[in-house]
């Protein structure tokens, strides 16, 4: 059983606002809602206290489906990491949320419009399996109190290449779960489908994010920030862009996967309508879910 969920970025852009000024949080909740889906992950433009999230999400009849963490293990310490996430892993548990979604965020570019994606900072293997032993004592801790969490694997971070992925997983305990992102583990180069199966066993959550290829390669080709790559629409929904989310589907009924698709494709919405690409994405899955035999929760 899956449920189908999706990210508000599309209306809602907290790293680029100025292009989606002219939505509002509300109309992506409502509009989502309409579509068809049940769930919605965290925005910076959401209510911050719990009480008032609840309120907000109840309003749309529309589940907490995850949010993002943005990690700063490399220049925390483990106790001082734990306590930055605190107030969240509190809040997500209150609201039933299914996982924290961390990734690392104290050298990522992903936020720089004026840094080539390209110009990502690296760590040898070695160097991210130390990293994952700390990160283990988190994913522990939140585990611990009845939250998981979910790395995601990001242009312009520290983890972002398939051998990355790889490293990261071998270096952590099994508590250390992977948000499994199409888009960007194809836009790093990698191997959607055997990543996907080499790790299935850890996949906790999954983002469904198509690419438009032609523009992934100007954007690397050209020295471009991962900012650059979503204005010029180098992301987009699953079923207008290249990965095959037939395959996907049909690999996560093989592994008996349960929990969340969550829709992740922001753009340009000047050039990308939010709700006309976000029903055309709910559409997709509903398809390819429905070929893999993965049934559908209401």
């Amino acid at each position: 059983m899956v449920r189908i969920g999706i990210s508000p970025i599309c209306w809602q852009n907290d790293d680029l606002p100025d292009i989606t000024a002219g939505f509002t949080m509300k109309q992506a909740l409502k509009e989502a809602r309409q579509i068809g889906y049940t769930g919605v992950e965290r925005g910076q433009r959401m209510p911050q206290d719990t009480a008032g999230l609840k309120a907000y999400l109840d309003a749309y009849q529309i589940a907490l489906c995850g949010g993002w963490c943005s990690g700063n293990l490399l220049v925390n310490d483990v106790e001082a990491e734990k306590a930055a996430m605190t107030q969240q892993v509190e809040q997500f548990l209150a609201l039933g949320a299914p996982c924290i979604v961390y990734a690392e965020c104290s050298n990522t570019v992903q936020g720089e419009i004026g840094t080539p994606v390209n110009n990502r900072p690296k760590m040898s293997a070695d160097e991210i399996k130390a990293y994952a032993a700390r990160l283990t004592e988190i994913a522990e801790w939140t585990t611990a109190q009845g939250m998981p969490l979910a790395y995601h694997h990001h242009m312009g971070s520290i983890i972002e290449a398939e051998a990355d992925v790889d490293a990261l997983m071998e270096g952590s305990g099994d508590a250390v779960r992977l948000c499994f992102d199409t888009g960007h583990l194809l836009f790093g180069g990698g191997d959607v489908m055997a990543t996907m199966k080499r790790w299935a066993h850890r996949i906790h959550h999954v983002h469904f994010k198509d690419i438009r290829p032609e523009i992934v390669k100007d954007i690397r080709e050209n020295d471009r920030s991962f900012l650059d790559a979503v204005i010029a629409g180098s992301f987009t929904v699953p079923g207008d862009g290249c990965i095959d989310f037939q395959a996907v589907a049909d690999q996560l009924a093989a592994m008996d996967y349960v929990g969340w698709i969550v829709v992740e494709a922001e753009q340009d919405p000047a050039k990308a309508p939010p709700y006309e690409y976000s029903k055309m994405g709910y559409e997709h899955i509903l398809k390819v879910c429905a070929s893999a035999g993965l049934k559908i929760a209401d």
